[in-house]
């Protein structure tokens, strides 16, 4: 059972070190960010709070994140990497889990795997911002494609993983990569490598926001997990759901959030 946002316990917001937080239909509003998302993001990171998208969208996108947002880094490509800009040295940096030889031999594999997905499943495209990937294969089934049904989503994922590979469901895209990464273990090495902290030893420090299926590892994580409303749209087929979820969906559920997590820090 999900609680209320309302009932976050006030001790639990005033022992965080940060949040972190999807961004496909958590803090964004079909498809744009709301003045009052990214005015709230601004109070977060203002307020001292250490604050971290973690998203499947790619490195492209992630570089412009990491340089123009108020954010201490940002997890891409389903935890591909973490890139963060340096204030010390003014420029951005990049960290991958695997090296260069190795993602250029995974994309050459799913290459592959590509046009067998979009030739197996009619209506299918490759997302319109894989051109900027570095890592995985995103395949669009409702972002800019007409909706597809579930058998056309199960689909793709069990070619996905016919060939071995790694996928998961977002509210857009199903995403395929090589590797056994994902979203929570580049969390755990960013808090390791930038932040000097083990995720077992902190977790009780930091909330997570999401919206999706693929955010399930990340609910089940974190303690204090928050859903936006319009994760109940999936909650038939979840296993782990958010410990609280808002009142409003998307972008607006992400500043409710902001607001009651400063409004509780000042008590």
């Amino acid at each position: 059972m999900i609680s209320s946002l309302t009932e976050m316990p006030a001790e639990t917001v005033r022992k965080l070190k940060g949040v972190f937080f999807d961004i496909d239909d958590t803090f964004t509003s079909s498809g744009k960010i709301l003045p009052a998302a990214f005015k709230a993001l601004w109070n977060l990171k203002e307020s001292g709070l250490m604050v971290v998208p973690v998203t499947g969208r790619p490195a492209g996108w992630c570089d412009h994140i990491a340089r123009m947002w108020p954010v201490d880094a940002v997890v891409g490509e389903n935890g591909a990497f973490y890139f963060w800009y340096d204030t010390l040295e003014n420029r951005l940096k990049r960290r991958f889990l695997d090296s260069l030889e190795i993602r250029k031999a995974n994309r050459c594999r799913l290459d592959r795997l590509k046009e067998e997905i979009l030739s197996m499943v009619p209506g299918a495209a490759t997302a319109s911002d894989q051109a900027y990937r570095e890592v995985d294969l995103a395949i669009d089934y409702c972002e800019d494609v007409i909706p597809l049904d579930s058998t056309s989503v199960e689909t793709i994922c069990s070619i996905f993983k016919r060939h071995g590979a790694e996928c998961k469901v977002s509210s857009i895209h199903v995403n395929g990569w090589f590797g056994r990464y994902d979203k929570l273990a580049m969390i755990s090495i960013f808090l390791r490598e930038r932040m000097g902290l083990e995720f077992a030893l902190c977790r009780d420090n930091f909330v997570f926001c999401g919206d999706s299926p693929n955010d399930e590892p990340l609910f089940e994580a974190f303690p204090c997990s928050v859903g936006v409303r319009n994760v109940l749209r999936f909650t038939g087929c979840m296993q782990r759901l958010p410990t609280y979820i808002t009142n409003e969906e998307s972008g607006k559920g992400f500043a409710e959030l902001a607001a009651l997590l400063l409004k509780l820090r000042k008590q």
